[in-house]
């Protein structure tokens, strides 16, 4: 399969594409990185180095691929942090380029924005621009719960001290339908607490037009960087080859490993390469279920 996947680097660390694109490459599949941002470290240390790239550097870099002949062969594109209107005008025309040319060819949008704890971290007028115009032309989504409640109308302003912008499953399935109401055919929730779960388990939830799907894996004491880039690459991937569960199970397997490895080494950046086998090889060890 080959893919698109249009998201900011860094020199040290595994945020973003230097997230995204060693997992799909482990898992076999061609990946054409174009970098939005090429940072020395991700901005969770406070300082960091490095440029933003212009749009128009972003769009030149794709007309690049396209000048290969082979941008419209693209399966697949993924998008990650979109900071800028700029930079999403460059994502939906090269959407619609591809499509055009392949119809085939699917959009995964990690539409990020925010978070619980943190609140929304984007420019405003960023979470508008992504619920109003870059969703609606995304086939896949992979929201936290806290962007969901966003992107869903669930909570109109989530506020950074909600412990959880659900109470129950039936509102996150709920919240999942309103989104794929917008124009993406399938959903990933990641980060999903509500009262069902143990006080220790944290859930992924997989929403499509056949079912819907709940993976539980451990909570585990830590907060990191990179692991959603991670996840929407994974479950692309994943979802393209081997169906909705499957990917569910897969991709919940590698990230919950990827997660446990970065622990046991009590680092800040994700064990991304110390976890390679268990990308390649996931133990699907967390029963997934149908819960519609």
């Amino acid at each position: 399969m080959r893919i698109l996947s249009i998201q900011s680097s860094v020199a040290y660390g595994h945020v973003g594409n230097s997230a995204a694109t060693f997992p799909l490459q482990r898992l076999g599949h061609e990946v054409w990185p174009v970098l939005t941002v090429h940072f020395s470290n991700h901005t969770g240390y406070g300082q960091w180095r490095g440029p933003v790239f212009d749009p128009t550097v972003v769009a030149d870099v794709i007309e690049g691929i396209g000048d290969r002949g082979v941008l419209d062969t693209a399966d697949a594109i993924l998008t990650g942090y979109q900071g800028s209107p700029g930079v999403a005008g460059v994502v939906l025309s090269t959407v619609e380029r591809i499509r055009t040319a392949n119809p085939a060819a699917v959009y995964c949008c990690d539409p990020v924005l925010g978070d619980v704890g943190r609140g929304m971290f984007v420019l405003p007028g960023i979470p508008e621009l992504m619920r109003d115009q870059v969703i609606p032309q995304a086939n896949i989504v992979t929201p936290n719960a806290f962007e969901l409640a966003y992107l869903s109308g669930h909570t109109t302003d989530p506020g950074k001290d909600d412990p959880t912008p659900f109470d129950t499953i039936e509102e996150v399935l709920a919240a999942a339908d309103r989104l794929r109401a917008l124009g993406p055919s399938t959903v990933l929730v990641t980060s999903v607490e509500h009262s069902g779960l143990a006080a220790d388990e944290i859930a992924m939830v997989a929403v499509d037009s056949v079912g819907a799907y709940e993976v539980r894996t451990p909570r585990l004491p830590l907060s990191v960087n990179g692991a959603g880039d991670v996840t929407a690459a994974l479950f692309l991937a994943h979802l393209l080859t081997d169906g909705i569960q499957e990917a569910l199970a897969r991709t919940a397997s590698s990230v919950f490993a990827i997660l446990a490895a970065t622990l046991a080494a009590g680092s800040r950046e994700i064990a991304l390469i110390q976890a390679q086998d268990e990308i390649a090889r996931p133990a699907c060890e967390f029963p997934v279920n149908r819960i519609r």
